[in-house]
């Protein structure tokens, strides 16, 4: 797209080429700047900038959720995960639209933004997380807004989200990971629970799991896909959550020996049924051989811990437990980071830290034993 700056008087006259209309004639736009020759360079960058993301040439009309809806359909659709695009619509659409949408996006200041997050916290009863993810989702439209030329500065930075409390976690100890085992042993979702236990897999990596992507030479699985519901579309495969979710999760002896049992199962079923062995073949299927419905296990898994007196345990707390049990165990918090698939061993430092006081009281007691053992004593006296 091509534009043009003139000199007429005090002013500048910009002139913007659209094309050319369905009779070939030329399409143009022209705006007045008042100011000097760099302000009516920036307007035309500006104009281009808009033009070229389909926004209309007066920018200052555009309001929040006709840039929104740009951004979702330019940005979020083209460099996230169909999910996150599905969740970010949603978000947009409950939240911020109903305060923001008729708000021209140029006059959208911070007393706009924090009077939203007064309203979604008291009117609609909010949780401060859910309004923190909303904030999040804002402020990195609005970013895009300021690379685009749209925008001089992101009034999000100005806000001050309200901060969540940290969700309580629940992890079971060894007695009741065996009770929970042991009941659940017959169960149709019995074997995602143990390797769901023994893994750290999240739900949807575990539905996600195809038998190539078990190495039972190696004793690994690969984390390579998780399953997810898409609107319109039902249970779809996806990319893991982040690039780091995509991992080699080393099995202990017990989780293999259940795969290899498994797979003999499914083997022998599907022999009789005079199929083929089929290694891409999803190690949890559905009836019709698809990946399993993820609610279905969640509820089976509700239904087994409220027998069993663990009605606050949900099923992503077999995740933490893995980790804690781990962390307990002394494995160092960066394998146990590896394992979890986390962007990060800070997030599982923090995921964990209520772990960490005991280790620290334990490493204590353990560096003052090294220093009274004779081996040490004897090394002092010598030096």
């Amino acid at each position: 797209m091509n534009g043009s700056i003139q000199k007429r008087g005090k002013s500048w006259r910009l002139t913007i080429e659209l094309g050319r209309d369905e009779t070939g004639k030329r399409k143009r736009k022209f705006v007045t700047v008042k100011g000097n020759k760099a302000d009516a360079q920036k307007q035309l960058r500006e104009l281009l900038v808009s033009v070229d993301k389909g926004l209309p040439i007066n920018t200052s009309k555009v309001t929040v959720s006709e840039f929104l809806e740009q951004w979702l359909r330019d940005y979020v659709s083209t460099n996230t995960a169909p999910t996150t695009l599905e969740h970010y619509s949603c978000m947009v659409k409950k939240y911020i639209n109903p305060k923001l949408s008729h708000i021209q996006l140029t006059k959208l200041n911070p007393q706009h933004v924090q009077h939203m997050y007064a309203y979604l916290l008291e009117e609609r009863g909010l949780s401060a997380r859910t309004v923190q993810y909303t904030h999040r989702i804002l402020r990195q439209a609005l970013s895009h807004a300021v690379k685009w030329g749209l925008l001089g500065r992101n009034v999000c930075d100005a806000v001050d989200p309200p901060k969540p409390r940290r969700k309580e976690m629940t992890a079971l100890d060894s007695a009741d990971v065996q009770r929970l085992l042991d009941a659940t042993s017959q169960s149709s979702y019995g074997h995602v629970f143990f390797l769901a236990l023994y893994t750290g897999m999240r739900r949807g990596e575990l539905i996600a799991l195809r038998w190539q992507d078990v190495d039972f030479q190696n004793k690994s699985i690969s984390v390579n896909n998780t399953v997810v519901r898409i609107a319109g579309e039902g249970l779809v495969l996806s990319e893991p959550k982040t690039p780091h979710s995509r991992r080699l999760v080393t099995l202990p002896p017990s989780a293999v020996a259940v795969l290899n049992g498994l797979k003999a199962i499914r083997k022998d079923r599907m022999e009789k049924d005079g199929k083929e062995w089929d290694q891409s073949s999803f190690i949890f299927p559905s009836a019709n051989g698809g990946p399993t419905d993820p609610d279905s296990i969640t509820w089976a898994f509700k239904k087994a811990v409220r027998k069993l007196g663990l009605s606050n345990m949900r099923f992503h707390d077999l995740r933490h437990t893995h980790a804690t049990l781990m962390l307990k165990q002394g494995v160092h918090p960066k394998i146990v980071s590896e394992r979890l698939g986390h962007a990060s061993v800070n997030i599982t430092l923090d995921t964990y830290s209520h772990v960490l006081p005991g280790l620290q009281e334990a490493a204590a007691v353990a560096f003052e034993e090294a220093l009274q053992s004779p081996t040490t004593e004897a090394e002092i006296t010598t030096f």
